[in-house]
């Protein structure tokens, strides 16, 4: 009955006794003069650098939600059954566009009514040959060198769309005001209102697991890193921890003691992290990474995750510390780590990479194009491996320098630096080691994986490179329009097809496609033969019932056939194809489409006698001039303001998958640069600890140059190490998640040395960085202490 208080008395005597020796760390941090607060700050810079990114990670979600949100609410509103005009409809005509290799999104505009409709962010509509722009758009419009892009489009530019309607500060858009819009065949659509429902339709299996392995993935470096820097300046630490020792304290006490001192370092670093974060949100909407950008008020992270970073780097700091002091005995006369140290133990370190692998080998061949997947269960099995690796590499960097003995002084003095301390040097390239080991898994995964989300359009770009179809009013105009093109600079050849339907019979509700070109380009689309200037030929329709074919030899046929809902234009205008017609076989023309009924020579049947045609054109680009494509699309819109061109390529990509991917190289650099900033923290700190014992040398006679090659050998012998380590731990990793999406187990070799080598130069340039300190250190002025 009396063990309740006495516990309870106990547990308020451990939080308090936890509370001093913490709070006396942190006066040891704050009050040791300028050491102290050099080592501090170092901790500090380290860990803001960390926060930083993960509260940028934390805002992820909250970017793509308002971008998304914004997508949706700048789209218009076609209704399903269509309206009627009235004082509040808007007609909307979809005018997208190329420009090089940016994708521009435009719309024309036709108000019905003093009410109609105005687009987000826009603050009026745009009258007849004015538009509105986004930012990005008019800064793209007054560069200089870009006047094929103010002549395709040409209207006066009266306002600047805002926020509201742009998904981000890098899009390109436009609404331009215009009278030619009629609603009904002019692919022109009536609206009263703009925005869509946002509907959330949940990623397929192998597209979320390619998420939860990126935010795995690039997060995993950065705890990596924060832990590696709440241990900078261990050696000092650690002697000043035996004077403790020697005025009384004991050793719990004294490792609280060095807690606290860490935890008041990840303090600072996590205020200084969180105003970073604040500094580099406002400019963050200053450019664009992979074609990836956002506004600075989309980078704002939910408060729970705020709080769980708030509270998870300094537990982290705390136990860090602690966990480093395990194999340390401090007495009051020194430090027993200036001794031989023991051994590292591998068994313990293979036990992660084990229990990664346990958790994922049940999902193999699991992963599919449907059903679900269990995301928790991937990330723990792939945080396991990472963390797995990280932990390996001190022991490999012991066990390789180990061996090694001679060489050159400066290899001398760095391998018996890594032999007394390598898990200091293993630490330092840590981060980059899980970082390149992940991007390279990734890297596997996107490559095996693509072809799920990769499919064959048909096309044929070495036919064509491009083609136009522009509606026109009569086959005159279509002549016009595959003159234009033809003659346009750039274009290397034309092959232009005029076409339009024909009645099958008296309802007219029968049609038969009509195609009017040369016998060159009839043999494109077509398996003709022999062909003269006034041949016929007739392609059936596979599948279909022999009596509703009207595109027969010696069927009768009404030319003057308008589209569905629109006035026939005069009377009928018959025409017989001919009874010699020959019945020939298609061929997939360089679009990808195949063409059925009547195909005819000018010589035997005339355009004029075509009724609402549509002129098609397929063109080859003379590969020397940059802007012909440019040029063909500024051809089209003067036809069409909508441009009717489009660029042929042999396969598309889901473009899901594709944001995915620009999404992991834009994270990536991120990543790697932010890595990179904090090995240059950690590598000052390394070259601090080591300042009077390299002016010694200097001192004694040893020259700078000897010295500076030790050291770049001590850095260059771990990353080598690191390199190689993560280059087995990254195609394994993914080789289990090739088979876990039942993809062939085919490794991207290009981007595994582009991910290794990204590793490499980051490491170097640090190094290189790290010189003129390091050249600063070796003066005399080194020998002086405090």
């Amino acid at each position: 009955m009396t063990a309740a208080p006495h516990t309870s008395r106990t547990s308020r005597t451990s939080l308090r006794t936890w509370a001093r020796d913490l709070a006396l760390g942190a006066r040891f941090a704050a009050g040791s003069g300028t050491e102290g607060w050099t080592r501090t700050l170092l901790t500090a810079v380290g860990v803001a650098l960390g926060v930083m990114l993960l509260l940028v990670a934390a805002a992820v979600p909250a970017m793509l939600n308002n971008r998304t949100d914004r997508s949706y609410a700048k789209e218009a509103a076609y209704p399903a059954g269509g309206t009627r005009p009235a004082a509040n409809t808007l007609l909307v005509k979809d005018a997208n566009t190329t420009f090089r290799q940016d994708r521009i999104s435009g719309s024309l505009l036709q108000p019905e009514g003093p009410n109609a409709p105005v687009p987000p962010g826009v603050p009026r509509l745009p009258g007849p040959n004015e538009m509105v722009v986004s930012p990005g758009l008019a800064k793209l419009l007054n560069a200089p060198d870009n006047d094929l892009l103010r002549q395709r489009l040409p209207y006066r530019v009266v306002g600047t769309i805002g926020y509201q309607g742009l998904t981000g500060p890098d899009d390109l858009s436009y609404y331009a005001g215009t009278r030619s819009l009629s609603g009904d065949t002019d692919g022109s659509f009536r609206i009263d209102h703009f925005g869509l429902k946002r509907e959330s339709s949940p990623l397929n299996p192998i597209l979320l697991l390619l998420v939860v392995m990126i935010f795995v993935v690039l997060l995993m470096p950065v705890m990596v890193f924060i832990g590696t820097a709440v241990r900078f300046g261990g050696e000092r630490r650690d002697r000043r921890l035996a004077a403790l020792r020697l005025v009384g304290a004991d050793v719990p006490m004294a490792r609280r003691i060095a807690a606290g001192e860490a935890l008041f370092g990840s303090l600072i670093g996590l205020v200084a992290g969180g105003g970073l974060f604040l500094v580099v949100r406002q400019f963050v909407g200053s450019f664009s990474m992979m074609g990836v950008g956002v506004f600075p008020s989309d980078v704002t992270p939910s408060a729970a995750l705020v709080a769980l970073i708030a509270l998870a780097v300094p537990a982290a700091a705390v136990a860090v510390t602690l966990f480093a002091l395990r194999g340390v005995t401090i007495e009051p006369l020194g430090v027993v780590r200036a001794a031989t140290p023991r051994a590292r133990r591998l068994w313990w370190r293979l036990v992660l990479p084990v229990l990664g692998l346990a958790l994922l080998f049940p999902l193999i061949g699991r992963v599919g194009m449907r059903g679900s997947v269990n995301q928790y269960q991937i990330a723990a099995g792939t945080v396991l491996l990472l963390v797995g690796l990280a932990s390996t590499l001190p022991w490999l960097v012991e066990a390789v320098v180990r061996r090694f003995q001679g060489g050159p002084l400066p290899w001398q003095l760095a391998t018996r630096r890594l032999q007394l301390s390598s898990g200091t040097a293993a630490r330092m390239v840590s981060g980059i080691t899980v970082a390149v080991a992940g991007a390279i898994a990734l890297q596997t995964l996107f490559a095996g994986a693509e072809h799920y989300f990769t499919s064959s359009t048909g096309q044929d770009p070495d036919r064509a490179q491009i083609i136009a179809r522009v509606h026109v009013r009569d086959g005159t105009r279509a002549q016009r329009v595959i003159t234009a093109f033809r003659t346009t600079q750039g274009v290397r050849s034309a092959l232009g097809t005029t076409e339009a339907m024909a009645a099958g019979d008296s309802s007219n509700d029968r049609r038969v496609p009509v195609t009017v070109a040369d016998c060159t380009t009839l043999r494109e689309i077509a398996q003709v033969g022999d062909c003269a200037p006034d041949s016929v030929f007739v392609v059936k329709e596979p599948d279909s019932d022999p009596s509703a074919q009207y595109a027969m030899p010696g069927k009768r046929l009404d030319l003057n056939v308008p589209d569905i809902g629109a006035p026939r234009p005069g009377g009928p205008r018959p025409w017989t194809i001919p009874a010699d017609a020959r019945i020939v076989q298609p061929r997939q023309d360089a679009a990808g489409m195949q063409h059925y009924g009547v195909l005819a020579t000018p010589g035997a049947l005339s355009v004029s006698e075509l009724a609402s045609p549509l002129a098609s054109v397929a063109m080859t680009l003379d590969p020397n001039d940059p802007e012909a494509a440019d040029r063909v699309r500024n051809t089209g819109t003067r036809l069409d303001p909508s441009d009717p061109t489009m660029m042929l390529t042999s396969t598309s990509q889901d473009r899901t998958f594709s944001s995915i991917r620009r999404g992991l190289l834009a994270g990536a650099t991120a990543t790697l640069l932010v890595i990179g900033a904090s090995m240059l923290v950690s590598t000052l700190e390394q070259l601090r600890e080591r300042k009077r014992l390299l002016a010694v040398l200097v001192a004694f006679g040893t020259r700078r140059g000897t010295l500076a090659l030790s050291v770049l050998w001590q850095a260059a012998v771990p990353v080598v190490i690191g390199l190689g380590l993560a280059l087995v731990g990254g195609l394994g990793l993914g080789t289990v998640l090739l088979k876990m999406v039942k993809a062939p187990v085919r490794f991207d070799w290009a981007g595994v040395a582009g991910m290794t080598g990204a590793g490499a130069a980051v490491v170097l340039l640090v190094t290189v960085l790290s010189l003129p300190p390091l050249w600063r250190m070796m003066r005399p002025e080194g020998l002086r202490t405090e």
